[in-house]
């Protein structure tokens, strides 16, 4: 990960450097700008395939300045608009937002738009256009972060979805020598007339290890109780894309 430090006074140091009762002054603030590669067995999002259940490559960057704003990119591979006679098979995530802290809590409040280049998804009278924008806003207290997504348009190419939002909680425990534990619940409400089935709850159980010089893993037991019908795969009658499943993924940050 690379750093690009503020300017330092360093005047405070040379006039006290004879007394012993001088002390080192707070590191000043730093802004960060960061990539990320990785491979996982199953690209879920809130808990439903977007791979068709196999394998998918991802990566992105992230800048954070050290006022609390941050900007982002990221990407992967998708299976799914053109499952359903769509044109794209790329999923990338445009983000920015700013973060903050009041007391012991900490808040992050952002925009977010899921770009499916040229996906050409209303082909398919079932859907409208992919494309996809959201406000979000979280708070984090302690291990806990709750987080609201709302939708300014239609969602993931649902018709009249205007308005459909997404609450999840996920926790996030040290257990120590790298590892973490990462309990998650969240609940997909899809708004619009006839829409209702596609709403659902997701939950995920997630081990990550920390395997130094930037390298993570994960392996993450995921499931939702979506509709068996609203979630199916237009490519493979008969695999539900939102069942319970193993995945496991590997990333590389720098």
């Amino acid at each position: 990960m690379k750093k690009i430090i503020s300017p330092l006074m360093f005047a405070m140091s040379l006039a006290v450097a004879g007394s012993a009762l001088a002390q080192t002054a707070p590191a000043a603030p730093a802004s960060t700008l960061s990539f990320n590669v990785g491979a996982t067995s199953d690209y879920r999002y809130r808990g439903i395939s977007q791979s068709r259940l196999e394998p998918a490559l991802q990566g992105g960057a992230d800048y954070a300045d050290k006022s609390g704003a941050y900007i982002g990119v990221w990407g992967s591979g998708i299976k799914w608009i053109k499952d359903n006679l769509g044109k794209s098979n790329t999923e990338v995530d445009i983000y920015g937002g700013y973060k903050f802290a009041v007391g012991d809590l900490a808040y992050d409040v952002g925009f977010l738009r899921y770009e499916y280049s040229g996906n050409k998804l209303e082909v398919n009278p079932a859907y409208v256009n992919a494309n996809t924008n959201e406000l979000y806003g979280a708070v984090t207290a302690g291990p806990a972060t709750l987080k609201y997504s709302r939708s300014t348009g239609n969602l993931f190419g649902t018709p009249n979805s205007k308005g459909s939002s997404y609450l999840d909680l996920t926790a996030t425990f040290d257990l120590g020598e790298g590892y973490s534990l990462a309990p998650h619940l969240g609940y997909q409400a899809v708004k619009g007339a006839g829409n209702g089935i596609y709403s659902y709850t997701d939950y995920a159980l997630t081990v990550g290890k920390d395997l130094g010089n930037g390298l993570s893993a994960s392996a993450a037991l995921i499931g939702t109780n979506a509709d068996k019908g609203s979630y199916i795969s237009s490519y493979a009658p008969g695999k539900q894309l939102g069942k319970a499943g193993f995945v496991v993924g590997l990333k590389y940050a720098f």
